[in-house]
């Protein structure tokens, strides 16, 4: 790109202080008047983020989401004010009475940033730690679509990502993954600028913090620089450094004093996480030499100054803009794919190639089916990529025949994410909000744990991410009950937006592959066995499994029917046997296979009632795994099996059996029910 459309340079030194403690006031006075906030980080960094953002930056305020913009992730997102300060200033659509409103019900300026809620904002951050994760997979992200689409003359992908991180994100243990990760694979355009202001909510950090930042991240592979952090010249001239250092992340350490300009709070824990107060604003602002009143005052050169970001940014993508024509003229299939990749098409083919497994090929954990289908799918749409946390043999989630990402190339769809589960949740997150990817990650359930703020955070900004979590139960046998999961199943259905498929057989396996491609609103995580479990022969009356798409279906019905038993995952054909062990006792059952409550309960109420009829009370479900929950399906007189202890090392039919996880069981507690529980007359 043409360099010579940067932000022109302020006029003089005055105007950069100008603008800097514009930001300032805007943020204290958005916190003072919310009465609730953190006013210390704005304070203490406008001078580095006034300077990033107007001389750095490339962005276009009048386009958000325009493709090739440098991304930039407010880390310590409980500076919110700071952000919205930057993005009023410089010209998106965020008005001076969003920020007089901050914090307040409906407005566009929540406590913190928040993904689709403020045009500007890459992804939500709050949870420490996270934005900096986030944005490794940003920068992944970048870098693969880079090596992937570029050509001479033809950048198609060229941008940063810069991350604003603080010490909180720095104590976390996700940053310390993510740092990691991002050292190793080298990802050159990830500049973090860290506002080192030593202090926390507690007090100062030697209480909790002692460590050598430098040397930390120069042992990840990091470029490390460190600035005074209100001396804008130092802060220009290393974020320059960063750019021009492609082969390694760079960390910019800016000494700042947190509350800056504040008279009785600046340098102290008490400029963190509350208000000023009303007088304190006001000697901070005589302090900064700053009209003390009105509140939320702009002088009109810091937005003719500031707003050179609109004029600036749409030469900058109009320029890219005449660039991809170009492209597209030259590599016309490439940038058929680039465009697929980026709307995330399926292609018309793509349900044709999912895997039928026949009942009597060799019976395999549904993983394998899994596995199997992720293979044919990724043959077709380019856009799925992902990896797992050091378990692709036992996940199979390895991609065949495409080779692992590495710091010295990107050609392949193969992340070794290495033992860092923090780390892979939020890159995955990072992919999905960059753009161009339906990234998935695989571990085993029980280490779901380690993910659960980034899925959490997945769920809450909608995004579509696909967790394949294995070895699912205690099923998973002699490994004990440090490995097998039991609450993990219930716990996720507990986080909204998230759907979760377990699926009991080979061919639901590959059905819940398609209904996770198929939402594009949130994420998917698919939940899958290590055992074998033999492939249901749907040829002799049994439902098809696109039942599966619909969250629960009857798998098998008799028009007799006097009990519903209901299972998910290996437990279906536990079910199944059970059925048959009551057709036997002269007692007919319907079989209701229950892969995803979230997609059953998103049906309409005819179909659920349909497949669940009210008047049936009569209701037995088995699950390997905590019981709670399922009594919204079996209603206070049915009968939940399961398992709510912690399980056990040994051979799995044994645990199974030990546990009362048998057909034989399913067959007695439905006889026990049907004898209690009379069915309600139909109106």
């Amino acid at each position: 790109m043409n360099e010579g459309n940067a932000m022109p340079e302020p006029a003089d030194a005055e105007l950069d202080r100008l603008c800097a403690t514009a930001i300032r006031a805007l943020a204290i006075d958005g916190v003072q008047q919310a009465n609730s906030g953190h006013p210390g980080l704005p304070l203490g960094i406008a001078d580095a983020a006034y300077i990033l953002w107007t001389r750095f930056l490339k962005h276009n305020p009048e386009d958000p989401t325009w493709v090739d913009r440098d991304r930039f992730v407010l880390s310590a997102g409980h500076g919110s004010m700071l952000l919205y300060a930057l993005l009023h200033l410089t010209g998106y659509d965020l008005s001076l009475d969003e920020l007089r409103n901050f914090r307040q019900w409906g407005t566009r300026t929540p406590g913190h940033p928040e993904y689709h809620d403020t045009p500007g904002v890459e992804t939500t951050t709050g949870p420490l730690g996270q934005g900096f994760a986030t944005a490794v997979g940003m920068a992944l992200a970048e870098r693969w679509l880079a090596e992937q689409f570029n050509r001479p003359g033809l950048p198609l992908v060229d941008h940063a990502t810069y991350v604003l991180c603080s010490d909180g994100d720095l104590m976390e243990g996700v940053s310390h993954e993510a740092a990691s990760l991002a050292g190793h694979l080298r990802l050159g355009k990830l500049i973090v600028l860290y506002d080192a202001n030593k202090i926390s909510l507690d007090g100062d950090l030697d209480l909790s913090f002692s460590e050598d930042v430098r040397l930390r991240f120069e042992a990840y592979g990091w470029q490390v620089l460190e600035v005074d952090g209100h001396h804008m010249g130092e802060i220009a001239l290393a974020l320059a450094e960063a750019k021009e250092e492609t082969g390694r992340p760079s960390l910019l350490i800016a000494e700042t004093q947190i509350g800056f300009g504040s008279p009785n709070k600046a340098g102290t824990h008490k400029a963190h996480g509350e208000p000023l107060g009303v007088d304190e604003v006001r000697l901070t602002k005589q302090q900064l030499g700053w009209p003390t009143e009105p509140a939320f005052f702009v002088p009109e050169q810091v937005y003719e100054h500031m707003q050179l970001a609109v004029e600036v940014g749409l030469t900058r993508q109009r320029e890219w803009e005449a660039m991809v024509a170009r492209y597209k003229t030259g590599h016309p299939e490439l940038y058929a794919r680039w465009e697929q990749m980026q709307a995330r098409v399926l292609p018309a083919v793509w349900e044709e190639v999912l895997p039928h497994f026949a009942p009597t090929e060799k019976a395999g954990g549904t993983r394998v089916a899994a596995g199997k289908t992720l293979n044919a799918l990724a043959e077709v749409i380019p856009s799925i990529m992902g990896g797992s946390a050091d378990l692709h043999s036992s996940n199979n989630t390895l991609l065949a025949g495409s080779p692992p990402l590495s710091g010295a190339s990107f050609a392949g769809r193969n992340i070794y994410f290495g033992v860092r589960e923090h780390a892979m949740g939020a890159a995955l997150n990072g992919m999905a909000l960059h753009g161009g990817f339906i990234p998935y990650g695989g571990t085993f359930l029980v280490f779901s744990d380690y993910m659960r703020p980034a899925i959490r955070l997945a769920a809450l900004m909608g995004l579509q991410v696909i967790y394949v979590f294995t070895h699912d139960s205690v099923g998973l046998g002699e490994d004990g009950p440090t490995h097998q999961p039991v609450e993990h199943v219930m716990s996720l259905r507990l986080i909204p937006n998230l759907h979760v498929y377990r699926p009991g057989d080979a061919n639901e396996a590959a059905q819940a592959w398609r209904a996770a491609l198929e939402r594009r609103t949130g994420p998917t995580a698919l939940i899958l066995s290590r055992q074998n479990v033999p492939t249901l022969d749907r040829s002799n009356g049994l439902a098809p499994a696109a039942g599966t798409l619909r969250g629960a279906y009857v798998l098998r019905d008799d028009p007799e029917a006097k009990v519903i038993l209901l299972a998910s995952g290996s437990e279906l054909p536990l079910a199944m046997q059970a059925a048959d062990l009551l057709a036997e006792r002269g007692l007919a059952a319907r079989v209701v296979s229950m892969p995803c409550w979230e997609a059953f309960e998103a049906q309409p109420e005819s179909y659920r009632h349909e497949v669940l009829p009210p008047q049936m009370r009569a209701r037995v479900a088995m699950e390997a795994g905590r019981t709670m929950g399922w009594e919204r399906y079996v209603g206070s007189e049915g009968v939940v099996i399961g398992v709510d202890r912690f399980g056990a090392s040994a051979p799995y039919p044994e645990i199974f059996t030990r546990l009362g996880l048998t057909a034989e069981a399913m067959c007695e507690a439905a006889l026990h029910v049907t004898s209690h529980v009379r069915p309600t007359p139909e109106v």
